[in-house]
């Protein structure tokens, strides 16, 4: 039963309570922590902040808090931008119940000022990141401040769970448990595919209570599809795109007088060609300022202008990418847009949730493909919509180089002893089965850097002292530490301003490296003339709009098509091999793409796996199609390229996308391939290392294990050290340690990260397994066809060719449509 204060207040806002959020209500009141999963806009955040209330409701009415406590709650947020939003959230329950609670922010956008006031006045309600959060654990009295704490919110728990951020968190919320035996923690998801696991990450040893609610109806997804003219049959990656701008318009256009749009695209670079293309196609919108630009490069200022030009309802279209996906709280819009393939069911439906908040209405979502397969990925996302299927988000195991970081924090924040910190770090999910030999290899790490490098003072950061209790007892090392505090690691950025103006945002230095004084590119919406790079900036002049201008193209923008996403496609075309297209826009669209296909090959589907053999003036291809993401399909394409070459000296080449893989041979493939041997699990980890030369890419990789770990501490304040400067640093140190010290900790994470995180070892050696049960059928076509055609045409995109690529691509297509009739 809801309190009549509280009932009182959400009926004032036409509100009553939902189950879900009674629910979670009395756990919290029962002392329970737990994990809230339920839709976006169906009140997760006043069910996760309604305990804290009732908890205060009855201690005001008992006479125990008429003033302002210090510290007992912290609300955790994935991002700065969030924060603002969930303080005014939070804040208007307090003040309308009369709690003397005061609500504070403390993230990287604090000020150093108030960030001291907070360490002599702590609010009692404190907003927060995990980077901060441990931050506030490196003070010396952290003990003493955090001893009064009564509850944790965790927002948006599944965008922590899945990286090193969430680890972090992890063992930060171990610390606090100790300090507070009865602290209650609580998370709050709006998609998860595996929440169980979730929800024991969150609250370990298996007390938390899972609490579901706010069903929503999915998402009605429509896609668009170009006129039968013009749709080819021989697609390649991006070719439709732009070319439904007429539709998206008219979709827009169609909106209520008052209503808006929320684009989304897959990538920084696509949203500043669709923002382009939406201004040039909306004049009137755009004269008025209208139409919005919104992604993670730009500035903070400028972002929150378009944040709050959607609340005030001025924005009528906003073009962004995944930084709006998240609980900015944001007026819910009438129509979401989503540029190219999802890639993934969790995404989709975060995005979707930003229309349809009220209770029981649908989200509406229109796609965009921007090629033609990407039509059936849009029909495959309905139809795992529809069956309320989301991919899990797995959570990193055991990362050193994080639990590295906590132990100089540790030592920091009070200092600690070796037995009970070991015992407080494996009550944490991540660190349960953690040895007592990897945790003595790691407290050697942070007290003289492993063996190779116990000679250099630096790395003897923590120092055991005669009590048994470890600190950090210099200070310069201190202040190192907390400056590196954190696990993210991105490329190095430069800042571009202009001339006589603001800052827009930042580029990737390598992007503006290509780049002269004089040359015109296009960013923030804007188009721009390079003036100079001076100290790490690149000065720009407002430019004239032309054709030819440059958009910054972002490192991590090629999302890989989810397993579960690429399963359910393959259905998708099984049934249309079975039962045609079944009255179905989507696949009678593409039916003569999938005609061509199975008159020339076959149809790929569950229980087989699809080679196509084809011969050209370039040489012997192999195409295959299991159906298994780029990711993996990279590994799998290097692994069979390897052990080709060990058979005879033989130089292969191999593209990849999300459906299949090329081989590229000049010399005759043998006619009888031995794919059970070429795809045989046994000897997968040594081939596969070898194959991708994977000592250099675990180079690459141990650059952000050792920033991570500190052993690279980062520049201090005015003293800027460059991408490149840093990279010669940890390749130095790499080589040091690969020399004098090959079973070093951090050398073994690096080369572990890079099986996992880029050659998806677990998920390949399954899909041997299965490629090893399943039926192989090789079919030997006269030309390329419209499954292999897209992987040429990005092999073709990475060579160097007098011909432009897309003439290439363009004169192939008109040869395989005459071929095809």
């Amino acid at each position: 039963m809801t309190p009549p204060l509280l009932q009182a207040w959400m009926a004032s806002r036409g509100w009553a309570p939902f189950p879900f959020q009674e629910a979670a209500w009395s756990a919290w009141l029962d002392g329970d922590s737990g994990l809230l999963v339920a839709p976006t806009g169906q009140g997760k955040t006043l069910a996760l902040w309604g305990g804290p209330l009732l908890d205060g409701l009855a201690r005001q009415a008992r006479g125990a808090a008429h003033a302002p406590e210090p510290l007992r709650y912290l609300w955790i947020t994935p991002l700065r931008a969030l924060a603002r939003d969930t303080l005014a959230q939070l804040e208007a329950p307090v003040r309308a119940l009369g709690l003397p609670w005061t609500l504070e922010l403390r993230t990287g956008d604090t000020a150093a000022a108030k960030k001291r006031e907070q360490r002599h006045l702590p609010p009692t309600l404190l907003i927060t990141t995990p980077e901060s959060l441990s931050l506030l654990l490196s003070w010396p009295d952290a003990a003493q401040r955090m001893r009064g704490l009564r509850g944790v919110m965790v927002d948006e728990w599944h965008d922590l769970l899945g990286s090193k951020r969430g680890t972090q968190l992890e063992l930060a919320l171990a610390r606090l448990r100790r300090w507070n035996p009865s602290l209650r923690v609580w998370g709050s998801s709006a998609t998860l595919g595996n929440p169980h696991e979730a929800l024991e990450v969150l609250c370990p040893g298996g007390d938390g209570r899972l609490v579901e609610g706010g069903v929503r109806p999915p998402p009605v997804l429509r896609t668009l599809l170009p006129p039968p003219d013009g749709m080819a049959r021989f697609p390649w990656a991006g070719h439709l795109g732009l070319t439904l701008l007429p539709q998206v318009v008219d979709a827009v256009h169609g909106l209520p007088e008052t209503g808006s749009a929320l684009v989304f695209t897959q990538t920084r670079a696509q949203a500043e060609r669709w923002f382009q293309a939406l201004e040039s196609a909306l004049p009137t919108w755009a004269a008025a300022g209208r139409v919005g630009l919104h992604h993670g490069s730009l500035a903070p200022k400028i972002r929150k202008g378009v944040e709050d030009g959607m609340r005030r309802g001025t924005l009528r279209c906003v073009v962004a990418t995944s930084t709006l996906e998240l609980g900015i709280d944001l007026p819910a819009v009438d129509l979401v847009v989503q540029v190219g393939s999802p890639r993934g069911i969790s995404r989709l439906l975060q995005r979707a949730g930003r229309s349809g908040h009220a209770p029981g209405a649908r989200s509406h979502l229109l796609g965009v493909p921007t090629h033609a397969w990407e039509i059936l990925e849009f029909l495959a996302a309905e139809r795992a919509l529809a069956r309320g299927e989301v991919e899990p988000v797995r959570p990193p195991r055991a990362p050193l180089d994080v639990l590295a970081q906590h132990l100089v924090t540790a030592a920091l924040g009070g200092g600690f002893r070796s037995a009970p910190l070991w015992d407080e770090i494996r009550t944490t999910h991540a660190y349960r089965d953690l040895s007592e030999a990897r945790w003595q290899g790691v407290l050697d790490l942070v007290t003289r850097g492993g063996a190779a490098l116990q000679a250099y003072p630096r790395y003897r950061r923590v120092v055991e002292g005669e009590d048994g209790v470890f600190r950090v007892p210099d200070p310069g090392m201190a202040r190192q530490h907390r400056l590196g505090i954190g696990t993210i690691t991105d490329e190095q950025q430069m800042t571009v301003r202009i001339r006589k103006g603001g800052r827009l945002g930042s580029v990737e230095a390598a992007f503006l490296g290509r780049l002269r004084p004089g040359d015109g590119f296009f960013f923030g919406g804007r188009a721009l003339t390079l003036v100079e790079i001076r100290d790490q900036v690149a000065w720009v002049t407002p430019g004239r709009r032309r054709r030819a201008l440059e958009t910054p193209r972002w490192k991590g923008g090629r999302l890989p098509l989810s397993t579960h996403l690429a399963r359910t496609l393959r259905e998708v075309l099984a049934e249309w091999e079975a039962c045609g297209t079944a009255g179905r826009p989507e696949l009678e669209a593409v039916d003569g793409l999938l005609q061509v296909q199975r008159r020339w090959s076959r149809i790929p589907g569950p229980g087989f796996l699809l080679v196509e053999a084809t011969r050209s003036r370039e040489g012997d291809h192999r195409f295959l199609y299991p159906f298994l993401g780029r990711g993996v399909h990279e590994g799998l394409a290097a692994l069979l390229a390897h052990r080709l070459a060990q058979r005879g000296p033989r130089s292969i080449r191999f593209s990849v996308n999300d459906y299949g893989l090329e081989l590229l041979s000049p010399d005759p493939f043998p006619d009888a391939m031995d794919w059970g041997v070429l795809l045989d699990p046994r000897g997968l980890v040594d081939d596969l290392t070898e194959a991708v030369n994977a000592a250099q890419l675990a180079r690459q990789r141990f650059r952000d294990v050792a920033r991570v770990s500190g052993l690279m501490v980062p520049s201090l304040p005015g003293a800027r050290r460059t991408a490149r400067q840093l990279q010669a640093s940890s390749h130095l140190l790499f080589d040091v340690l690969t020399r004098w010290d090959p079973e070093h900790l951090l050398l073994i994470q690096a080369r572990d990260e890079v099986l996992e995180g880029d050659l998806y070892l677990g998920v390949m050696k399954d899909a041997l397994v299965q490629l090893a049960r399943e039926p192989l059928e090789t079919i030997h076509t006269p030309r390329l066809t419209p499954l292999a055609f897209p992987l040429w045409a990005d092999r073709m995109h990475a060579q160097v060719s007098t011909e432009t690529w897309v003439d290439r691509v363009r004169r192939m297509v008109s040869q395989l449509e005459r071929a095809a009739g």
